[in-house]
């Protein structure tokens, strides 16, 4: 029998516990940025292919190898998103979003590149992205990089991941630290790699980040930025680790870590971790003064970072698999009808539910306790004719007989009250009377 169609290589089909985990990450992240207030934003997932390329930079390996490019109907060149700031940008711009300034933005969702894939990268990826656009006070450095460091905590992920810090300078740095380097690189431009000679002339920061070995000696031995560093760059600096030192953030200085891109100013930083392998970032991101103006905006200020969320997924604990609190046994034709109603009725009552519909008594049974269900509801004929069904425990064993129309909220009740005694330890629970007490309790 033919498979039919496969997935395309570098995609994915996510189920199961995988999904659970990514979501997880996910869910997660939406309880963090509403702590800090930063607002939900939706951006198309393709932009003119401009967007990218004047934004992201020409001489990147992204924009010159990676994004995925194409014209639509009209002629127009598109490109699916390879990141997000680029597009948050130009809605900030298009949309007039400037009036609100400054906007705390985050966002998720799908990202494109076509690179080769391997552990935790895929060609569809998807990340978490988080925005500060309109102020350029050192404090929204600050707040990104303690909302990230929160994000791995309750990830419980922080333990092994380092957050490596470096300042990029302002504008007047950056010019005498890149004439500095390009002086270094073209010292010794015979030994350099193919890459790194192509970079020299446009993109002479990616240098210190190669990986080619050829190159490393040379990187090393490369002038510093701290001998160009301006006394505004220099206190905006200070102020960014005096605020991580504040908020209990720890940090270390990796005054390698660039940005290569000239709209790129002040902070740079990646939160790092050998988990997955060999050393790689699980969020990275910097502050980016230039790149409104470049998009044709005004001088706009913004910091952001971007994390991989199938990477975080990768890191946490498997959450708990899903289960239902009730599965329901219907026996016959006029049973399965009737629970139709019943199912409804739970699920309204916000008693997670679901029905085991194939086999005999004996697999639908086993169906209900393999879905690890603290309830059964075993509604047959006799049942129906009665008005009742037949409540069973699956956890004590123990079955009584419930009126229909009692149902739904007996079992809620119940429900709720398991749930406070495990909360609690056993020093909740409810009594004959209906009324809730407070101390030693027997299990229910």
């Amino acid at each position: 029998m033919s498979k039919g169609p496969q997935r395309i290589r570098g995609t994915q089909d996510i189920w199961g516990e995988d999904a659970d985990r990514f979501n997880a990450v996910v869910a997660a992240f939406d309880r963090v940025r509403r702590l800090y207030a930063f607002q939900r934003v939706e951006t198309p997932v393709f932009e003119a292919t401009e967007v990218f390329a004047r934004s992201i930079g020409e001489t990147t390996d992204i924009v010159s190898k990676e994004m995925y490019t194409f014209p639509d109907r009209g002629g127009d060149m598109l490109t699916l998103r390879p990141e997000f700031t680029a597009g948050l940008c130009r809605a900030y711009l298009s949309e007039g979003w400037q009036q609100h300034a400054p906007l705390k933005l985050a966002t998720h969702g799908p990202v494109f590149r076509y690179e080769r894939p391997q552990k935790g990268r895929f060609r569809q990826f998807h990340q978490l992205d988080a925005e500060i656009v309109g102020t350029d006070a050192p404090a929204a450095d600050v707040e990104l990089l303690v909302l990230a460091d929160q994000l791995l905590n309750e990830l419980g992920i922080a333990d092994g991941v380092t957050l490596q810090l470096n300042t990029l300078g302002d504008a007047a740095t950056r010019e005498a630290w890149r004439a500095a380097l390009v002086a270094h690189f073209e010292a010794h431009r015979g030994a350099l790699s193919e890459d790194s000679i192509a970079r020299l002339d446009k993109n002479p920061l990616r240098i210190l980040d190669s990986k080619d070995p050829r190159d490393r000696p040379i990187a090393d031995s490369a002038p510093g930025i701290d001998d160009f560093l301006t006394p505004e760059a220099a206190d905006f600096f200070a102020a960014v680790t005096a605020g991580l030192d504040t908020a209990g953030v720890a940090w270390t200085r990796n005054d390698r870590l660039v940005r290569g891109l000239d709209y790129y100013r002040h902070t740079a930083f990646e939160f790092v971790t050998d988990r997955l392998g060999a050393q790689g970032a699980v969020i990275a991101g910097g502050r980016y003064d230039g790149l409104i103006e470049d998009l044709g905006g005004p001088p706009t200020p913004a910091v952001g970072w971007a994390a991989g969320i199938e990477r975080l997924a990768m890191m946490i604990e498997a959450p708990r698999a899903y289960r239902p609190d009730v599965v329901i046994v219907p026996l016959g034709e006029k049973a399965e009808a009737a629970s139709i109603g019943l199912i409804a009725g739970l699920r309204r009552h916000r008693v997670a539910s679901d029905m085991a519909f194939r086999g005999n008594m004996k697999r639908r049974m086993a169906k209900a306790n393999e879905s690890g269900a603290r309830f059964a509801v075993i509604l047959g004929d006799d049942e129906l004719a009665r008005g009742e069904a037949a409540v069973k425990d699956l956890t004590s064993g123990d079955q009584m007989n419930v009126p229909l129309d009692r149902l739904a909220d007996l079992l809620a009740d119940r429900l709720a009250e398991i749930g406070a005694f495990e909360a609690t330890g056993g020093a909740v629970r409810r009594e004959a009377d209906g009324t809730w007490s407070v101390g030693p309790a027997v299990r229910p």
